[in-house]
Formats: C-alpha cells, structure tokens, sequence
C-alpha cells in the first residue's frame, strides 16, 4: 500500500507539477506579506507598550483574543471587510502573528539588563539613543524568536486560504480530501511542512546570529 501511494504521489506531482509551483508561489506570499505587515506593526506596538505600560495589558490582552479565535472563524470576519481572496487571507494571518511579535518585543526590551541602562544614563545618552543604540540591538535575537515562531505559524494557517479563494497549498489538501484521493493531499501538505521547517531553520540561524556575544552559550 505504502509503495502504491508513493506511485500516485508520483503520478500526481508529474500531472500538477506547474500547479504546485503556482500554489507554492502563492503560499509564499501569503505569508510574507502577511508577516511583513505584523513586522511592521507588531515590533512598534511592542516598544509603545514599554513606554507606556498602562495600554500594555489592552495591546497584548487584543493580540491574545485575535490568536484564540479558530482560524476559519477569522477568515469568516474579515470578508465583509476585504471579500472574498488574497487580502482577507493576508489580513487574517497579519493578526494571527502579531501576538508572539509583541510579546517578544516588550519581553526581549524590559529584559535588558537594568545596570547597562544606568550606565548608558550616566553617559548622558538620551531615551531615543538608549532605545535603539542598546536596548533594541540586545533584544534583537529574542525578537527574532518571536517572529521564527509567528511564521511557523502563518505558514500552517495559510493553508486554510483556499477556503475562501486566495489560493496557496491548501487547494490540493482540500481538493485531496473532497475526492479522496490521499496522494493529492500529500502533494499540498508536503511542501507546505517542508516550507515550514526550511523557514524555521534559516530564523532559527538568524535569530543565533543576532545573539549577542556575551549573551551566547
């Protein structure tokens, strides 16, 4: 059984390689588009909340709310807004990835050691210098493991674009399951666990490469 399902994903990937590129390509976007969009906003709102820590229970306690609604419950809402397609996928997964940005943020700023900041007042450095000449520079690596796992994330939960039209791998999984036809639900989640583990690791590189040096293992 084993080698005849291997046969059939073998059949199917000759028949739809150019769909898959197509899909993959597609997946791809959602999810850097939609990660670049939490980027973007996350690291900000993450640095305010440091700065003002009475909105910091409100911005965080939003960011949990919106990861704890299924995913398809969250497509459902953004389609009055966007319709039906790539930007209602996009907006979804931009507020399914904000929660492990700002919590890393804020995290990765407040754990910045408290004599460093004194030595860096005492040097007559000003708030705006101490924030990104030491502060967001030793933050770096445990705001990089926010956004490795917000993407790991995004990329499982793209999948489930193709309910609402926007495309991505998701299409053969679910196309797969209404024939039942088990080698074109591989052909989708296949490629979409091995894009999840590639992106994993390069953050994870990334995120060790932002470590800094007294701070490595």
């Amino acid at each position: 059984m084993k080698s005849s399902l291997w046969e059939q994903l073998g059949q199917q990937f000759s028949m739809r390689w150019e769909d898959l590129l197509k899909a993959s390509l597609q997946h791809m976007e959602l999810v850097v588009l939609s990660m670049l969009l939490a980027i973007l906003i996350g690291v900000p709102l993450g640095i305010l909340i440091t700065r003002m820590p009475s909105i910091k229970g409100w911005v965080l306690g939003t960011a949990s709310i919106l990861q704890t609604i299924p995913s398809l419950a969250l497509l459902g809402f953004m389609i009055p807004l966007f319709g039906i397609g790539i930007n209602t996928a996009i907006a979804a997964l931009f507020l399914y990835s904000l929660l492990p940005i700002i919590r890393n943020t804020f995290t990765g700023i407040q754990d910045v050691d408290k004599s460093t900041l004194e030595a860096a007042k005492g040097m007559g450095m000003k708030d705006g210098q101490i924030l990104f000449k030491i502060q967001l520079p030793l933050a770096l690596n445990v705001i990089m493991a926010g956004i490795r796992t917000a993407t790991v994330i995004n990329v499982g939960t793209a999948t489930l674009a193709a309910f609402i039209g926007a495309g991505g791998l998701g299409d053969f999984i679910f196309i797969g399951i209404q024939r039942n036809i088990d080698a074109l639900i591989l052909i989708g989640a296949l490629p979409a666990a091995i894009l999840a583990l590639l992106l994993d690791f390069l953050l994870g590189v990334m995120e060790r490469v932002t470590t800094p040096r007294g701070l490595k293992i």
